[in-house]
């Protein structure tokens, strides 16, 4: 079977009938998520729905084949509907101007002047941003964080992302790269990281630490014990067996857990202190565990509140778009810069 396909919501996976009965003078963007493994494109109405969507697998070879697929996939989103422009999230640090991508971890982008070599070949206006900022974006605007004026949004998965949203104004920074949230240190001289820094929450709580925590009890014994028959039985542990030991209620993938939601939630309180949301908002896959996740990120958050007792409580959500949130995001900004130029 391929693994390309384009279709339209609540449909079978061949089906590109569009279910929703749209008004045809509505007029729609298209949001681009570019993955390690994937890329991911909707076309997106005002409203944040998806009308259509496609996903086609990454490009393992050249840079130029990544801008190939981006460009195929918009115009065949864009065929038979208005298209008010097309907006491209990536991992990575992106310029002010929504422009160029500075540098991107899982591609090999270097000040690449993405935005002008997709701009050359589609006609409409496109813009270039940062994922986690679209995830954020599209959180604020369509789901969690759509009742608050200031939220604060952490994607837990591999790494840890971020994007902050202030005043109804997502927060970019003087270059264009701010809200890195993942690389706030947390431990002095801690982890190394692959930002080149030690000790960023990143490496206290994002996935790739739960599997080093599980791992380190496996090898303590005691409440590990069931983690270490099961990476015996594997021959490793991996993000949906230790996700599985969650749901079950497992002690020691259940005590991994908490430890990562400690340290989350110490990096919270460290937040808030600067920035004061009324939200804090948690995507990404460990974000599945629900209260499982956000119960220490609250304790450990309120221990480390500066003037606690004086200072507000914000809320603490997991997102509500899931897998949406990057091209549901990126539409929605791409339409918000096309109208403000």
């Amino acid at each position: 079977m391929s693994t390309n396909r384009l279709c339209a919501v609540g449909r079978a996976p061949k089906s590109r009938v569009v279910v929703h009965q749209l008004d045809s003078t509505l007029v729609h963007a298209i949001g681009i998520d570019i993955g390690g493994t994937k890329i991911a494109g909707a076309l997106v109405s005002e409203t944040g729905e998806i009308i259509a969507e496609d996903r086609q697998p990454t490009p393992a070879g050249e840079r130029g084949q990544i801008v190939d697929l981006v460009v195929a996939m918009i115009d065949r989103l864009a065929t038979g509907h208005e298209v008010t422009a097309a907006g491209v999230a990536a991992a990575g640090f992106v310029d002010a101007a929504q422009s160029t991508v500075y540098y991107a971890p899982n591609i090999s982008w270097r000040n690449e002047p993405l935005q002008r070599l997709i701009s050359e070949r589609v006609s409409m206006p496109i813009t270039i941003d940062n994922d986690a900022n679209a995830a954020g974006w599209a959180e604020y605007r369509f789901g969690a964080g759509r009742a608050v004026t200031d939220m604060t949004m952490l994607t837990i998965g591999t790494g840890v992302g971020g994007a902050i949203v202030t005043q109804g104004h997502l927060f970019r920074g003087g270059f264009g790269a701010g809200a890195e949230l993942g690389h706030l240190r947390v431990v002095p001289d801690g982890l190394a990281c692959g930002c080149g820094a030690r000790g960023c929450i990143e490496q206290y709580g994002s996935g790739r630490a739960l599997l080093r925590m599980a791992n380190a009890l496996a090898d303590a014994g005691g409440i590990g014990l069931a983690l270490a028959e099961a990476r015996a039985a594997n021959g490793e542990l991996n993000g949906t067996i230790v996700g599985e030991f969650i749901a079950a209620g497992d002690p020691g993938a259940v005590h991994a857990l908490q430890e990562l939601g400690r340290w989350l939630g110490q990096a919270c309180a460290s937040l808030s202190a600067v920035l004061d949301p009324q939200l804090f908002v948690f995507g990404g896959g460990v974000a599945v565990a629900g209260d499982l996740l956000l119960d220490p990120i609250r304790e450990a958050y309120l221990q480390h509140l500066p003037a606690r007792g004086y200072h507000p409580e914000p809320g603490f959500v997991i997102a509500e778009l899931e897998n949406d949130a990057g091209v549901v995001g990126a539409a929605d900004l791409a339409r918000i810069h096309a109208t403000a130029h």
